[in-house]
């Protein structure tokens, strides 16, 4: 591990938030975040925040088939974003761009009612727990969004 590298590259996240599911590194929303989250953990400065278990990851991880521990193991080598994005695509089981760009297309524009079940449970009690009242939750990734500050 490159202690060094990995360290100026982690965010704490007991002071910042992880990237919004809707940035994009190598092609793939939700990447980013993970990312941020794996420093984080490896660092030592996750906060509040698990890389994994990770509802957003596990997408990730079930439509690139690039394991979460894999992709872990490659942050904790300091490697930067450009890096991380080069090694994820290669890794990715997915080479079709136009596929990538339906599954981002997807995640952006998944409806809580379109989750499963277990997640509109979840769902169902968490939002008005930990977003602002009258704040109207449209997709998925606006509960990070909104939580975060960034809508």
């Amino acid at each position: 591990m490159n202690k060094g590298q990995l360290t100026s590259l982690a965010k704490d996240l007991n002071t910042a938030f992880p990237s919004s599911p809707r940035a994009m590194l190598g092609g793939y929303v939700i990447l980013p975040r993970c990312l941020d989250k794996a420093r984080a953990s490896l660092a030592g400065t996750n906060g509040e925040y698990n890389f994994w278990p990770c509802s957003l990851c596990a997408e990730l991880e079930t439509f690139t088939g690039v394991d979460h521990n894999d992709l872990k193991d490659f942050a904790a080598t300091g490697a930067d974003d450009q890096a991380v994005a080069k090694w994820f695509q290669e890794k990715s089981k997915i080479k079709d761009r136009i596929e990538i760009i339906r599954w981002n297309n997807k995640m952006r524009d998944r409806r809580i009612g379109e989750m499963p079940d277990d997640m509109q449970e979840f769902l169902e009690s968490y939002i008005p727990e930990n977003l602002p009242v009258g704040r109207p939750v449209y997709v998925w990734f606006d509960v990070f969004d909104i939580e975060e500050g960034r809508l």
